[in-house]
C-alpha cells in the first residue's frame, strides 16, 4: 500500500487496505467520503413541555429515531443528555447525521421525563413525539423548524425547535479554562453557585447552546474546570462569528438565575490570557434600571490550547492497513438450501440473502482492501468427509490459505461451500471472533487493524461467550461489522452493538465499543431482490469504523506515521554537446 510492503512475519495476519484520495474530511465517517452527503448538525430545544412531576417539573430526554428506507422500521439513532427540572430544555447534545440529497430521509423525535437511571426507556414517562423529514428541516428558513408536539391525546405537549447546520471541515479543539471575579450574589443564604452556558451565534441572529461548564458551589469568584471543545461546535470554523457567554447562579429547582452576559469570538479568545480577555458581565435589565451600575463582576479567561485531532486518513497515509476478514452463518436455522424460503436458497436465477448481502457489503468494503484478498470462514456445519461440525472453516477447502481474491471470489467459494457441507449448529460466533482477535493481538503497533464482517441470521446460541470475545477483542486493534440477513428479531444483535448500553462479561465492561450492527433487511424492496440505496447502506456498514480505529489510537498513544513523499521520477540531465 502506498508502496510499503507489509512487515516481515505479518503476512498471514491479514491483508493490506489502500484508500483512495478523498476530499475534505473531518474526523466524521470518512471512509463514506465518496458518497454524495453532507454532514449535519440537529440540535434540539423544546418549549412547554407537558409536567409529569408531582412536586417538580419534568427531567426532559430527546430520542431521535431513522426509518429504515426498506421495511420501514423505526430504528433509535441516539439520545440527547437529560436535563433536570425544565419544560424548556436547551439540549447540549447534538444529532450529527448525513444528509443525503436525493434520498427522503424520515425522522422521529420522542421526549420523555426521566424517572431513573434505567435505559430502557418504557420506565420512563411520554411527553410526545414529532415527526418530520430531514430536508424538512434543512430546507425550512434558516434551517429552523418549529412544530408541535403531538402523541398524548387530549393534551397540549408544547413545541419543539430543531436547528440544522452543515458542519465545516475544521478539526481542530480547543482546551480552555475561565474564571470569575466579584459575580453579582443572588442567593438569599449564601454566595451564587455560578455556572457559564456558551452558545454560537446563527447567521440569522439566533444562538444554538454548545457547552455547559459545571457548577461551582458557594463562591462569588470561582475557577471552573478546563474543557474541551471543537473547534466546530464551537464556531464551525468561523473564527469571526460571536459567541455569547451567559453566567447564571444554579438553583436546584431548575429556575437558574440569570447573572450577566458578554459576546466575544475565536479569534479574541485564541489570543489567549491577556487583557483582551477579559470580560465584564453584564446584565441588561439592571443596566437599564440603575445609572451607577458597572457590570455583574469579570470573567477571565485562563488558558486557550489549540489540539488538531488526527483523523483516520492520517492514519492510512501513514500506511497502517485495514484487513477485512468474512464469516458466514452456516447453521440449520437459515433452513434447508434446497428449500426456496431458505435464507441459503440455491436459486440459479437470482441471488439469496446471503448472496445479495455479501455481495453488497462486500463491494463497499472490498474498495478499502488493495490486493483485494479476504480470508473467507463458515461457522456452525458439518463439513465432509467425517461430518465434524466446526465453527471456523475456510470456505475455500484450505485452513492453510483461506484467502479468496476479491468479493467474488468469496461469493464462489460460499456456492462451492453450500453444496459440500451440511447446515448444522449450534451458532456459535465466539470462534471467528477469537480467530481474527488472534491475528490482531499479535499487531499492536497500529500499523495494521483488522475488520470482522459476520453474515448471520442472527439467532445466536452462545451469548455469553461471544459477549467475553468481544470484551476481549476490545483490546486488539479490531472491529466487527455484523450484518443481519432474514426476518429474526434481531435483539441479540443490537445488544452486541452496545450503542446504548456498553457490552461487559463476568463485570467486566469492553474498553471501547467494537461492534456495529446492521439489519440488511433494511435497505432492500419487499421482493427482496433490490439494494434501495447503496450510499445509504454503504454508510451505516461503515459508520463506526474511523471512531473505533481512532478510539484504539488514542487510548494506546499511537500517532499516525508521517505519510511518505509522494514520489518523483528521477530527473535524467540531458548532456549537449557545444
Amino acid at each position: 500500500m502506498f508502496g510499503l510492503e507489509k512487515p516481515a512475519g505479518q503476512q498471514k495476519a491479514g491483508r493490506s487496505g489502500g484508500f483512495p484520495k478523498m476530499a475534505c474530511v473531518g474526523d466524521f465517517n470518512v471512509l463514506s467520503s465518496s458518497i454524495p452527503a453532507t454532514k449535519v448538525e440537529l440540535s434540539v430545544s423544546c418549549r412547554n413541555l407537558l409536567d409529569r412531576d408531582t412536586f417538580s417539573k419534568s427531567d426532559p430526554i430527546c430520542v431521535l429515531y431513522t426509518q429504515a428506507i426498506g421495511n420501514k422500521e423505526w430504528r433509535e439513532f441516539g439520545r440527547t443528555e437529560v436535563i433536570d427540572n425544565t419544560l424548556n430544555p436547551d439540549f447540549v447534545r447534538k444529532f450529527i447525521m448525513d444528509y443525503f440529497f436525493e434520498e427522503r430521509e424520515n425522522l422521529r423525535f420522542d421526549f420523555y421525563d426521566v424517572d431513573s437511571k434505567s435505559p430502557n426507556l418504557s420506565k420512563h414517562d411520554f411527553l410526545g413525539q414529532m415527526f418530520c423529514t430531514l430536508g424538512e428541516i434543512v430546507g425550512s428558513q434558516g434551517s429552523r423548524l418549529e412544530k408541535t408536539i403531538v402523541g398524548i391525546p387530549g393534551k397540549k405537549c408544547g413545541t419543539v425547535i430543531v436547528t440544522a447546520e452543515e458542519l465545516g471541515c475544521c478539526r481542530d479543539s480547543v482546551l480552555m479554562q475561565f474564571c470569575a471575579n466579584k459575580l453579582d450574589k443572588k442567593d438569599f443564604f449564601g454566595k451564587s453557585d455560578p455556572f457559564l452556558v456558551f452558545h454560537r451565534s446563527n447567521e440569522d441572529g439566533s444562538f444554538t447552546i454548545c457547552h455547559k461548564t459545571e457548577v461551582v458551589k458557594n463562591t462569588l469568584n470561582p475557577v471552573w474546570q478546563a474543557f474541551k471543545i471543537s473547534v466546530r461546535a464551537l464556531c464551525n470554523g468561523d473564527y469571526d462569528r460571536t459567541i455569547k457567554v451567559e453566567v447564571y447562579d444554579w438553583d436546584r429547582d431548575g429556575s437558574h438565575d440569570f447573572i450577566g452576559e458578554f459576546t466575544t469570538s475565536y479569534r479574541e479568545l485564541s489570543r489567549g490570557q491577556s487583557q483582551f480577555n477579559v470580560y465584564e458581565v453584564i446584565n441588561p435589565k439592571k443596566k437599564g434600571k440603575k445609572k451607577k451600575y458597572v457590570n455583574s463582576g469579570t470573567v477571565t479567561l485562563l488558558s486557550f490550547l489549540i489540539e488538531t485531532e488526527v483523523s483516520f486518513l492520517d492514519y492510512i497515509k501513514g500506511g497502517t492497513q485495514i484487513n477485512f476478514t468474512v464469516a458466514i452463518d452456516f447453521t440449520a436455522s437459515n433452513g434447508n438450501p434446497s428449500q426456496p424460503t431458505s435464507l441459503h436458497y440455491m436459486n440459479p436465477y437470482q441471488l439469496n440473502a446471503y448472496g445479495m448481502a455479501l455481495k453488497a457489503v462486500g463491494e463497499i468494503i472490498q474498495d478499502y482492501d488493495s490486493d483485494k484478498m479476504f480470508p473467507a470462514l463458515g461457522f456452525g456445519a458439518r463439513l465432509p468427509p467425517d461430518g465434524r461440525v466446526s465453527h471456523e472453516f475456510a470456505l475455500n477447502g484450505n485452513p492453510q490459505n483461506p484467502y479468496c481474491h476479491g468479493i467474488d471470489g468469496v461469493m464462489e467459494a460460499y456456492y462451492r461451500s453450500l453444496k459440500s457441507v451440511q447446515l448444522y449448529g449450534p451458532t456459535n460466533f465466539a470462534p471467528v471472533i477469537n480467530h481474527v482477535a488472534r491475528y490482531a493481538a499479535s499487531v499492536k503497533d497500529g500499523s495494521q487493524y483488522f475488520v470482522l464482517l459476520i453474515i448471520t441470521d442472527g439467532v445466536i446460541s452462545d451469548m455469553a461467550q461471544t459477549k467475553e470475545s468481544i470484551v476481549n477483542a476490545s483490546k486488539f486493534p479490531m472491529s466487527i461489522i455484523i450484518v443481519g440477513v432474514g426476518p429474526a428479531e434481531f435483539d441479540a444483535m443490537e445488544e452486541l452493538d452496545g450503542d446504548v448500553v456498553r457490552i461487559s462479561s463476568r463485570g467486566k465492561f469492553a474498553e471501547r465499543d467494537i461492534v456495529q450492527f446492521v439489519p440488511f433487511r433494511d435497505y432492500i424492496d419487499r421482493s427482496g431482490n433490490h439494494v434501495l440505496s447503496m450510499a445509504r447502506l454503504a454508510k451505516d456498514v461503515l459508520a463506526e469504523i474511523p471512531e473505533q480505529f481512532l478510539s484504539y489510537m488514542r487510548v494506546r498513544g499511537i500517532k499516525p506515521s508521517p505519510a511518505p513523499p509522494p514520489y518523483t521520477p528521477p530527473v535524467h540531465v540531458l548532456q549537449t554537446q557545444i
